[in-house]
């Protein structure tokens, strides 16, 4: 049987995006599909040949990833033939400083992804759990990590800084950044569009949210950092907060870790802001106050970072929104282009009321785009690139 078909995993805080590919030089999209948690009964979303399909799925519980994948991979198998599955890659939140690029999932490999679960306590246990049950249900097929931490490792070394003590940078206290191969699709479009070696702030917004300041195409800044908790508000995460606060609640305010650990994840942003939801959509459909005010917040959070990490490329050139927020809700994106006015943002109403590749207004002196995002291409290219023998960008196959 030939084996030609290149299968993605690309876990996120509320779905499981996985992709279908077949291996030819450059990997081709045959399919998608979504694991979607947020509501009861689980689904799995998918579109083959141009269909789409919602399968109810009979398994309630995330935790047993074994369950929930069978069912859905079974699912799948509906639409297309999993036997073919040459190689699984799988979209790994933390590599440390140990992962360049891509690398096949051996053994060591897979043990230094668990070490890192200590760094993203949120993500890396899901991709910890979906390697070990592909394991357990595919045991004959090859996995693949690629690794939203190594876009960020070109950075100068003083970018990744903290200013804490000296030993304990030295012992991987640092800023890492997030979102690296949504980061590396952007840098790839903007090439395709003749933008390659311009000076770029891209606002990658969904659930997790970040930004990332780049030039010639490689990472220079990143709103994230030491972990995925830092930087602008999110749905459920509140971005960057005074460590005092937190020493408050730990100390005078009587909370235990777990309990701070819970708020910082799942109780804040805009969640936390309007105690309505976490969904932007459903804020700006609200009428109460709260709503409004955490989107101003949100907003007014990111056109500041838009600032900062324009003070680092010593300039900006074009502004890039992406991801489901980015892509799809130009009210924020207008909140954000009206309070970056003065660095020379601003919008054409009707092209950012339509998601138009191009938003920005005729003459305006930054280039404002919408890019989709396209993690799962990026998660196939680098799986068929090990596959065919291109090397690891960190340890062995163990």
């Amino acid at each position: 049987m030939t084996r030609d078909l290149i299968v993605t995993v690309n876990p996120g805080s509320s779905t499981i995006k996985m992709g279908l590919f077949r291996a030819e030089d450059v990997p081709l999209r045959i399919g998608s599909a979504t694991i979607d948690f947020r509501g009861a009964p689980f689904a799995l979303r998918a579109e083959f040949g141009g269909e789409r399909h919602v399968h109810p799925l009979a398994a309630a519980d995330r935790g047993d990833m074994v369950a929930l994948l069978r069912e859905a991979l079974g699912q799948m198998a509906r639409h297309v033939d999993l036997d073919r599955t040459a190689i699984i890659g799988n979209r790994v939140v933390h590599g440390g400083d140990l992962f360049a690029g891509p690398a096949p999932i051996g053994d060591e490999v897979f043990a230094r992804i668990r070490d890192f679960e200590r760094l993203a306590p949120l993500h890396q246990p899901q991709c910890v759990q979906l390697i070990e049950a592909i394991r357990r249900l595919r045991p004959e097929v090859m996995q693949s990590a690629s690794f939203d931490t190594a876009f960020h490792m070109m950075q100068e070394p003083i970018e990744r800084r903290y200013a804490i003590p000296r030993h304990l940078h030295d012992q991987g206290l640092k800023r890492y950044g997030f979102h690296g191969l949504s980061y590396a699709w952007i840098a790839r479009r903007l090439a395709e569009l003749g933008a390659g070696g311009a000076r770029v702030v891209a606002a990658h917004l969904g659930s997790g949210a970040s930004l990332c300041a780049m030039s010639g195409g490689l990472s220079r800044a990143s709103s994230m950092g030491f972990s995925t908790l830092e930087g602008i508000p999110m749905a459920t995460r509140p971005g960057s907060v005074d460590p005092g606060l937190l020493l408050h609640l730990l100390g005078p305010g009587g909370w235990s870790l777990g309990e701070v650990e819970r708020m910082l994840y799942h109780e804040s942003g805009l969640l936390g802001l309007s105690g309505i939801s976490a969904d932007s959509r459903e804020l700006l459909a609200s009428t109460r106050p709260e709503a409004a005010e955490a989107i101003e917040v949100f907003t007014r959070r990111i056109a500041g970072e838009v600032a900062r990490l324009g003070s680092v490329l010593g300039g900006i050139d074009v502004l890039v929104f992406t991801a489901g927020i980015g892509e799809n809700q130009p009210q924020i994106r207008a909140a954000v282009a009206e309070r970056l006015a003065w660095l020379g943002v601003e919008l054409d109403a009707a092209a950012n009321a339509g998601n138009a590749l191009r938003i920005g207004a005729e003459g305006a002196r930054i280039d404002t785009l919408v890019i989709p995002t396209d993690e799962e291409q990026i998660i196939a290219e680098e799986a068929l690139a090990i596959l065919r023998g291109a090397g690891p960008g960190g340890p062995g196959r163990g």
